[in-house]
């Protein structure tokens, strides 16, 4: 099992925080363009328990890929779960939080994943899937930033 967690602290406030996480939509804005990220359900504006989101994503050395999400534990305002249902990893459990730090406010993400294919999976893993998903959660804190801070 790996752990990916990153926490970030944005100038903004709890209200416009929850406002843009609880829009599927939003992830189009803080997705690395390279990644070709399309959402190809019908999304609601807001989500909710029970939620799936299905899309596409073009994952480097891999190409295109298709990836189910349910959206889980909402606590409105506070955090939510999305879970990978199809998907590149054999499990992908994305914990995702805000919270009030005086006039900022803190997104938190917690990742727990587990890579396919065995030794190999690991070898991959080490070699470049982990600096990748660092490299994209480095592009969302840049674009949280520049959404909320100009």
């Amino acid at each position: 099992m790996n752990t990916l967690e990153r926490r970030v602290l944005i100038n903004c406030n709890i209200h416009d925080a929850w406002e843009f996480i609880n829009k599927p939509q939003n992830l189009n804005k803080i997705t690395p363009p390279q990644m070709e990220f399309k959402i190809l359900s019908d999304i609601p504006e807001e989500m909710y328990d029970g939620l799936m989101i299905d899309y596409r994503v073009k994952v480097p050395r891999f190409g295109y890929l298709d990836w189910t999400s349910e959206i889980k534990h909402v606590r409105s305002h506070r955090s939510f779960v999305d879970e990978q249902r199809v998907g590149p990893y054999n499990m992908w459990y994305h914990f995702h939080s805000i919270k009030e730090m005086g006039d900022q406010v803190e997104f938190f993400d917690q990742v727990h994943y587990r890579m396919p294919f065995g030794v190999f999976g690991k070898l991959a893993h080490a070699l470049f899937v982990k600096r990748d998903l660092r490299n994209i959660f480095d592009y969302r804190e840049e674009s949280l930033k520049r959404y909320f801070e100009g």
